[in-house]
């Protein structure tokens, strides 16, 4: 796994220090190299009195860690990590805060205006929800994956490992199921379309 690159702002003793801990730290701090991509941005209070540093750290989309005193907390940051602290501490910050944001970016899918969350196993549009089951999660992966209309053959393999010679409806009865579901909450009719060639999305 690559070392993460944590982007460094913030006071002249505050990087001094970060860079002189180099070496003892599991990420790769970047001390204060604004050009350079990112997976979190580690700051103090100094950063956020530069305005073109500022800029940065409200446009990106970066982890932000704000290493600041107890009298200063600010709750609009992914965590306020308390000064002074460990080199120990640094590390399960920056670890902790991006293995979360990764588990929650592969959890969550963007499918034709809906977000499909398969850790809740919900399909989400605005603050409506349906509820999925396993199959129709593994079926809406199968239609992403796949830009071309897909057999109910294939469909029946690659989600049910059933041969194509069974001679079963399961495809049908889920998809008409899958489909009810999103019509009945969202008046969505058109979400699962099929043709001669098979079902897309």
């Amino acid at each position: 796994m690559h070392k993460l690159n944590v982007l460094i702002l913030g006071s002249t003793p505050f990087l001094n220090t970060l860079n002189e801990l180099k070496s003892y730290l599991k990420f790769n701090p970047l001390i204060g190299e604004l050009s350079v991509n990112h997976d979190a941005i580690l700051f103090n209070y100094d950063a956020l009195k530069d305005s073109s540093q500022k800029d940065l750290i409200d446009n990106s989309n970066a982890i932000k860690i704000y290493a600041i005193k107890k009298k200063d907390r600010i709750n609009n940051f992914d965590l306020n990590l308390e000064l002074p602290t460990t080199l120990k501490e640094i590390n399960a910050a920056v670890e902790n805060l991006t293995a979360k944001k990764k588990f929650s970016k592969n959890s969550s899918i963007e499918i034709k205006g809906y977000l499909l969350n398969k850790n809740e196993k919900k399909l989400f549009r605005s603050h409506e929800f349906i509820i999925l089951t396993e199959k129709e999660i593994h079926l809406l992966e199968l239609f992403l994956k796949n830009k071309n209309p897909i057999s109910k053959d294939k469909i029946l393999s690659e989600v049910w490992n059933y041969s194509a010679d069974t001679d079963t409806h399961t495809v049908e009865t889920h998809i008409y199921r899958l489909r009810k579901k999103i019509s009945d909450k969202f008046k969505d009719e058109k979400f699962i379309i099929n043709n001669k060639d098979g079902y897309c999305l």
